[in-house]
């Protein structure tokens, strides 16, 4: 099952995507694509529903994030061994983890917007894990029972605010717009193995990013156990899992994102996003 929000930012409507392509609308049927909504039963209530019994949405409405209230946006750094040896970094021992600012999420189509100061705005696309059911000290073995579904993420990220300024990773992370996350979330049960997802990105028609998800150091079951041994993961919280090689940081010599340009990026199964650049 694939879901979605669709609408004005801001107003979003939840909504699902049918076998025959169109859109689907939820409204009346559940609040959000979020919260509760999330859970086994929540989604076991959403599949007995026929979408051919449901109202159309226009084609060409504008996509929101894929999920809706989002507590906590959660990042990996350096979790893909091929792009650590890009970055001249050393495979971490465990998870690096940085939070990125809720108000970076927007949807997978809207613009990528180059911050006021900024020379280095770089892609990163990312597998990005929903959380379903709340998660706190749980196993290896029993998490993924905590996942609803993943998503495609662009963590899009401003090298000079992350690297170059004193403090952690956050500034660079969490500028307007630098958090698109869709099309549509897929359901846990449509993606069997979430370690062998090929994954690719584009500027400008160039391929730059082609990998994998069978590269990631620490997979999603380990993530997903790891990170509630520090906090608890809720419903709609979001785990963007770190990225293949190929960003533009990591060229010689290095690349970074200008007004103009036109991002594209998608993951095997998961749907495609593109992304005008534009300056702020």
């Amino acid at each position: 099952m694939k879901l979605l929000r669709h609408g004005l930012r801001g107003a979003e409507r939840p909504g699902l995507l049918a076998a025959d392509g169109t859109i689907r609308d939820l409204t009346g049927l559940v609040p959000d694509i979020g919260g509760a909504v999330l859970s086994d039963a929540g989604l076991a209530m959403l599949r007995a529903v026929d979408p051919a019994a449901l109202p159309v949405v226009e084609a060409g409405t504008r996509l929101g994030a894929c999920v809706g209230g989002v507590g906590k946006f959660i990042c990996i750094g350096l979790n893909y061994a091929d792009h650590a040896a890009e970055t001249g970094a050393k495979v971490p021992e465990e998870p690096i983890i940085f939070m990125k600012a809720t108000s970076a999420i927007c949807g997978p189509n809207d613009p990528i917007v180059i911050p006021r100061g900024s020379v280095k705005t770089d892609w990163e696309v990312e597998l990005a894990v929903i959380i379903g059911k709340r998660a706190k000290y749980v196993s290896e073995a029993d998490a993924m029972s905590h996942v609803a579904g993943y998503a495609v993420t662009n963590d899009v990220s401003e090298r000079g605010f992350q690297i170059e300024r004193a403090g952690q990773w956050t500034k660079g992370k969490s500028c307007d717009n630098f958090g698109q996350i869709g099309p549509w979330l897929v359901t846990r049960d449509e993606v069997p193995d979430p370690q062998n997802l090929k994954m690719w990105l584009k500027v400008n028609g160039e391929s730059m990013q082609d990998g994998s998800s069978k590269t990631m150091v620490f997979g999603v079951a380990h993530l997903v156990s790891y990170l509630s041994q520090f906090m608890s993961l809720e419903p709609g919280d979001v785990i963007s899992t770190g990225t293949p090689p190929g960003v533009g940081m990591g060229t010689t010599p290095q690349r970074f994102l200008k007004a103009g340009e036109v991002v594209t990026l998608g993951i095997e199964g998961l749907g495609e996003q593109r992304q005008d650049v534009i300056a702020d």
